[in-house]
């Protein structure tokens, strides 16, 4: 494992941590740190989060996490030993939502053969 991933797998740990302890904003909805992308001089962090919930609590959670950036970026930088604390970006993770999507549309389509082959059997009778 490269550093660069060592530094973003401690990222996406504490800022977990933070969120989960440190933070008592009400905006905060169930959010979890699915990934974080760090740039090779570290010097830049991506964050990925996902919020279960709907859009309009999706967009709270964002508004907090922005306005929460600076103190988790101060954390993050003492309890990580790294020259320079990275910026830190807020970048929504909509795989989740993809995926359901994705098996709901599946689900539709094994309904539809379904309902195609009961069909067939009862002509035959």
């Amino acid at each position: 494992m490269s550093r660069q991933d060592r530094v973003a797998e401690a990222i996406k740990k504490e800022i977990s941590l933070i969120l989960h302890d440190e933070l008592n904003d009400p905006r905060l909805g169930f959010v979890t740190i699915t990934k974080v992308e760090v740039a090779h001089d570290l010097s830049y962090a991506k964050v990925f989060f996902s919020v279960l919930g709907t859009e309009e609590e999706c967009s709270k959670t964002r508004k907090a996490l922005d306005s929460a950036l600076g103190f988790i970026r101060k954390l993050v930088s003492e309890r990580i030993n790294l020259r320079l604390a990275p910026e830190i970006a807020f970048q929504e993770d909509k795989t989740i939502e993809y995926s359901i999507h994705i098996q709901k549309l599946l689900d539709e389509i094994r309904g539809q053969d379904e309902s195609k082959k009961s069909s067939r059997v009862h002509k035959k009778k």
